[in-house]
């Protein structure tokens, strides 16, 4: 009891400190360096929106209009333990910039829809010892948001216009939404975009502009009375201050001998002409120096070419990689999407592409860097394990080696394998209940194997809608020697597939077994005598599980430095063999489900604010006594350790969790069925 009156204490007095430290205002927990002597210099600068939007529109003009401030009235600020600031060499300060400031500000607004932004601004000089700090507030009145009242599309080329209109559901420009040059922007990215996917390879956004016109329809109809027309004026002066609207018409670039673009070039349609792939390079040649240079190996194939030196890869994996074909109209997202997927299998460490032009075809000549093909790693470590229930004060030495093949049989194929010898060492102290001095051995195993392909007993339909697919299969198994307590063997093998779609990476892995032996020895058994819940955390037998997750990026381009993703995961066992009357005895039978929510804001390079939610919950449908009730203590839910609540250490966070409890016991590891956990750091 006395440490948690110490650790109370403890908590009250940071927040306390907190507290007071806090509510001191930012400028007196700012230092200033270097400041001009006698005259006013900057020292703190703030803009105030206001006007008919909402409250978060607000706060992101605040944001980035505090980004347009002229440069001599810019407070620049560095942070320091997280409450204290410092300001080296201020700039002197001078009322002609905020002129300058305003008109950075009015840009941006412009940019941004608001085209009868005003502003108005404050300065304060407060004296502190013998600085002369000045304050600049500017309070920008927005007024409303310019919002699109229609959007028309007329391109000169047919073919293009075509494409557009058929295209114009996705659009950026919508009738009702705020206009804002960003948005135009991304219209005409999106176009060309659609048009490089129809076999525009030359096609850029300076063949098109967006002609913008905020003139009421109704004026360009004249009356033939005077009172009405000036009616009419009238009430549109009205609806553009209550509501501006603008309509919006993306036009093409005339293209000629004599026109705004000469190249003639870029409005025409390009196909896909040869493809050559040179797997070889090596990361110091010149990659259009390698075009039309002879090589010792010339592969030819039906949709390619393989230029090689030695013959070090299969041209298959090539094939399986490829998107496009000769005769096809080119396709850019096919293009990368090529790339894209070749860089990730592992076996090349840098691909990149060249387009040479042939009439109306494109040639397309892909280079690619092998990565290191083998590579070998040692590693020695050490602990030290002081709470373990069978026995403290143990020394663990271990010596891990790893072995790693990125092109297995010429294939691509990659291949990871591991071997660990470890030892734990009794130091001699009382709880040394053996007496040996070398009280653990063990030794563990494993080897996977990723094929750059799908490998299945059946064609799959649709592969090429799918990117990085791939095949795994992994072998392990581990030996525990705990001296005169028990010797536990494993065994895990499995056989699987990943594959992406857009924001979503799939895993299947429609076979996993995994088998435990336990051998229960003298002292082991005196422990479950005095302690019956370890028998839960010894329980043994044999898991053939499938299961499945999907993890969805859940990414917003608008703020790309904050990042959030959603996992789901379900594990079934023995649903199958469990009906094979003759393995209904030694398997588990659960099913398994999870879901986990990742949120990552950043407030700045050093700021950031990470949050995650966890649920889980698992259900033994098992009817066989020594396997029923409860999850098998290797696929409960734990909780605490890196990867969850750092403060608690792995599997010691859980129902009874306290420091009374957990020094009260030898045995503290908790698992359960179901699991909630929410955190933020």
């Amino acid at each position: 009891m006395g440490l948690i009156r110490t650790g109370w204490k403890y908590i009250c007095c940071c927040w306390v400190l907190a507290v007071l430290l806090t509510a001191c205002s930012e400028q007196r927990r700012t230092t200033v360096k270097n400041y001009p002597k006698d005259v006013p210099f900057v020292f703190y600068n703030e803009v105030n929106v206001q006007g008919p939007t909402k409250k978060d529109e607000k706060k992101r003009l605040a944001k980035a209009l505090q980004n347009h401030w002229d440069d001599s009235l810019q407070s620049r600020r560095i942070q320091q333990f997280g409450i204290f600031y410092v300001i080296k060499n201020p700039a002197v300060f001078d009322s002609n910039n905020i002129n300058r400031t305003f008109a950075y500000m009015q840009s941006y607004l412009r940019s941004q829809g608001y085209y009868g932004a005003t502003f108005t601004y404050n300065v304060t000089v407060d004296t502190f010892k013998t600085q002369l700090r000045t304050s600049i507030s500017i309070q920008a009145s927005t007024g409303p948001n310019t919002v699109i009242d229609s959007v028309a599309y007329a391109i000169a080329d047919t073919a293009l216009q075509q494409l557009a209109t058929q295209a114009s559901a996705t659009s950026f420009l919508r009738k009702g939404t705020p206009f804002s040059k960003e948005v135009v922007a991304a219209e005409l990215d999106r176009l060309v975009n659609i048009y490089r996917k129809a076999g525009y390879f030359k096609i850029t956004r300076d063949n098109f502009y967006a002609e913008v016109d905020t003139l009421d329809a109704n004026l360009l109809n004249l009356s033939a009375d005077p009172f009405e027309q000036a009616l009419r004026i009238t009430e549109a002066a009205i609806k553009r201050k209550e509501q501006p609207t603008i309509d919006v018409t993306i036009k093409q670039r005339s293209v000629g001998l004599n026109a705004d673009i000469t190249d003639t070039t870029t409005v025409k349609q390009y196909y896909i002409g040869n493809v050559y792939y040179y797997p070889e390079t090596k990361s110091y040649e010149i990659f259009d120096s390698l075009i039309g240079k002879p090589f010792p190996i010339v592969a030819e194939r039906r949709n390619f070419t393989v230029y090689e030196k030695s013959g070090a890869f299969h041209y298959k994996t090539l094939r399986e990689y490829t998107y496009f074909k000769r005769g096809s109209l080119y396709n850019e997202d096919e293009f990368y999407r090529t790339l894209n997927n070749l860089g990730s299998i592992g076996a090349w460490q840098q691909v990149d592409g060249r387009p040479t032009f042939r009439g109306d075809s494109v040639d397309i000549h892909i280079f690619l860097i092998p990565a290191l093909r083998q590579g070998y790693s040692f590693d020695f470590e050490t602990s030290r394990n002081t709470g373990d229930f069978l026995g403290s004060n143990l020394l663990g030495v271990a010596l891990n080696a790893s072995y790693r093949h990125r092109n297995v049989a010429r294939r691509a194929i990659q291949m990871n394998t591991f071997l660990r010898n470890g030892v734990e060492l009794g130091l001699g102290n009382a709880n040394n209940t053996t007496g040996n001095f070398l009280q653990t051995l063990q030794s563990s195993f494993g080897l996977t194997f990723y094929f750059p392909r799908f490998i299945t007993p059946f064609n799959v339909k649709s592969r090429n809608k799918f990117d990085g697919t791939r095949t795994f299969f992994n072998i392990g198994a581990v030996y525990t020697d705990r001296r005169e307590f028990y010797r536990l063997r494993s065994f895990n093998a499995g056989w699987g597939y990943e594959w992406r779609v857009k924001n979503r990476v799939w895993k299947y892995q429609p076979f996993n077994a995994e088998i435990y032996l336990l051998d229960t020895l003298q002292l082991l058994r005196n422990a479950f005598v005095e302690n019956p819940f370890l028998r839960t955390a010894f329980n043994t037998g044999t898991v053939l599980s499938q299961n499945l997750s999907v993890t969805l990026a859940l990414n917003n381009p608008r703020r790309p430095n904050n990042t959030s993703s959603l996992r789901f995961a379900v594990e079934e066992a023995g649903g199958i063999f469990g009906l094979i009357p003759d393995l209904t005895q030694n398997i588990y039978r659960y099913l398994k489900f999870e879901a986990e929510y990742r949120k990552l804001i950043a407030f700045s390079k050093k700021h950031q604010l990470a949050g995650r939610f966890l649920g889980g919950v698992g259900y033994n449908y098992n009817t066989v006594d020594d396997k029923s009730k409860v999850l098998p203590f290797f696929k409960q839910f734990v909780a605490g350790g890196p990867n969850s609540m750092r403060a608690w250490g792995l599997r010691q966070l859980g129902l009874g969790s306290s420091l009374l409890s957990d020094t009260s016991s030898t045995f503290r590891d908790r698992f359960g069925d179901v699991q909630l956990e929410a955190n933020v750091e």
